[in-house]
């Protein structure tokens, strides 16, 4: 599945007026490359050697006109990758559930640096998520053949498949390398897991957003309602890994939360692309509860509107990681068979900052340790060593003590910290079962919030939380200024 977001369906004219601020010289430009690209087309069609095939110079010329706005989310989509949208965002389709995207070009490494697929979140509960694959992983080949090529859509075609049938995901973390062999089954779009955590205060109310469907508001007021019925003091809500979703849906789970102020606007060139949704008076939690939203790397587009939502209008405490950083719109443009998407528009926090390519970052900072060089050469060894699947397989309902002594012997021969063994081994035994709705064992996040929940200081921290555009400018001053070219 690729990371999508935020998408509508158009129906383009084929004589378009000039996008709004054009010039009449960009203008007359535009109208003569068109009417080149006309006559090119159909001077090939009529004189090359062989009589060429008229549907593949269309889409050739068509993939090339979207690879050259250097937007990885604009793209053209041929009868397979339009079809494969609709099974996308009817929430159900065959696969391993990864939300994948294409690498962007990093202005700091070499111009020739090849791009690769990368794996913004896994879905739960499915066989890329149980293999323990990670946001920021990048597929490098998939069934041997490099990704350097593919756009996300294409790299999407190659990943899925017949169910039950396997794919081999070539995987690099950090400077770890291994192969991970998955098994395609059909992929059913989760939407909401809800849970209480019971603590020496009362029940704090956990609810985690898992993708954002025409179904989340639903399931987001019966987790409310049986956490009203239950009694609760304040509400945990878990956005990382999501790496999306529906617009509609962000907003009407949004609005829930607030009882007023901005929920997300959006600006482009074209003036019915600019929008300000705001929140209702109505709230599904009351304002007296203290909330705080867990985000990381994996989380993405609708989750971001949500964090930024939130956030701006001081309703809930960030913990954990920066987030992904996805702040564009898309619209899909049939054109009978095929079709493109295209970004129309950017979407603004209520702060009105746009986090394309920055994400938010928390306001308190849960990050796992980075590992070394060292490390990552183990990490790939003790995957590829079959140990971990071995230990499973022999011992499937392996408690805390037996899965920590192995871990310990693991120890012996890894240099890898034995907490991250754990959670390893953790994991492996985790793959044949539903993931549980929350782990205070290894979840350092979560443990995080729920102390910030109790602290007395709370209120204070809130209110004097920046807002997402202080942040993100505070992040960019403390970059290094960018060198003078000699």
């Amino acid at each position: 599945m690729v990371l999508f977001s935020f998408v509508s369906i158009s129906v383009p004219k084929v004589f378009a007026q000039a996008a709004a601020g054009a010039s009449a010289t960009t203008d007359a430009d535009s109208k003569r490359y068109i009417g080149e690209l006309g006559d090119t087309f159909r001077f090939v069609l009529q004189n090359y050697v062989d009589q060429p095939d008229a549907k593949k110079l269309y889409e050739g010329a068509m993939k090339g006109l979207f690879e050259a706005l250097g937007d990885p989310y604009s793209v053209f989509l041929d009868e397979n990758l339009l079809s494969d949208m609709t099974d996308i965002t009817s929430g159900q389709f065959g696969g391993v559930g990864l939300y994948i995207s294409k690498q962007t070009k990093d202005p700091k490494k070499p111009e020739d640096q090849p791009l690769y697929i990368e794996i913004v979140s896994p879905i739960e509960d499915t066989p890329g998520a149980k293999y323990g694959l990670q946001p920021g992983d990048l597929i490098l080949k998939v069934d041997g053949d490099t990704t350097v090529p593919l756009s996300s859509f294409q790299a999407q075609q190659k990943i899925r498949g017949p169910v039950g049938s396997t794919v081999v995901l070539s995987i690099r973390r950090g400077e770890a390398e291994f192969d991970a062999s998955l098994a395609r089954a059909v992929i059913e779009i989760p939407t909401v897991k809800s849970a209480l955590i019971p603590s020496a205060g009362g029940n704090i109310a956990y609810l985690r957003i898992i993708e954002f469907t025409a179904q989340t508001k639903a399931a987001f007021d019966e987790a409310v309602r049986g956490f009203d019925k239950a009694g609760y003091r304040a509400l945990i809500i878990d956005v990382r890994n999501d790496g999306g979703g529906l617009l509609q849906a962000v907003i009407q789970v949004s609005d829930a939360l607030l009882d007023s102020g901005t929920i997300v606007s959006t600006k482009g060139r074209n003036p019915f692309d600019n929008s300000v949704n705001r929140a209702k008076h109505d709230l599904s939690v009351p304002l007296d509860k203290p909330m705080i939203l867990l985000i990381n790397k994996g989380s993405a587009s609708a989750s971001e509107i949500l964090a930024g939502a939130l956030k701006d209008n001081k309703r809930a405490y960030l913990v954990g990681e920066n987030s992904y950083g996805k702040g564009s719109v898309q619209q899909i443009f049939p054109i009978d068979k095929t079709g493109y998407k295209l970004t129309t528009a950017r979407y603004y926090t209520p702060s009105d900052e746009n986090i394309d390519k920055t994400g938010i970052p928390p306001d308190f900072e849960v990050k796992e340790p980075d590992l070394n060089e060292a490390q990552s050469a183990d990490l790939t060894k003790i995957f590829d060593s079959g140990k971990l699947d071995a230990f499973a397989k022999a011992h499937p309902d392996a408690g805390v003590a037996q899965r920590n002594a192995f871990a310990a012997e693991l120890r012996q021969t890894y240099a890898l910290p034995e907490r991250i063994l754990r959670i390893l081994v953790k994991n492996q035994l985790g793959r044949s079962k539903v993931a549980p709705v929350y782990d205070l064992e290894f979840d350092s996040a979560l443990n995080a919030a729920i102390t910030l929940i109790d602290d007395p200081a709370y209120p204070g921290l809130l209110e004097a939380a920046k807002s997402v555009r202080e942040l993100v400018e505070a992040k960019k001053a403390a970059l290094p200024a960018p060198q003078a070219k000699k």
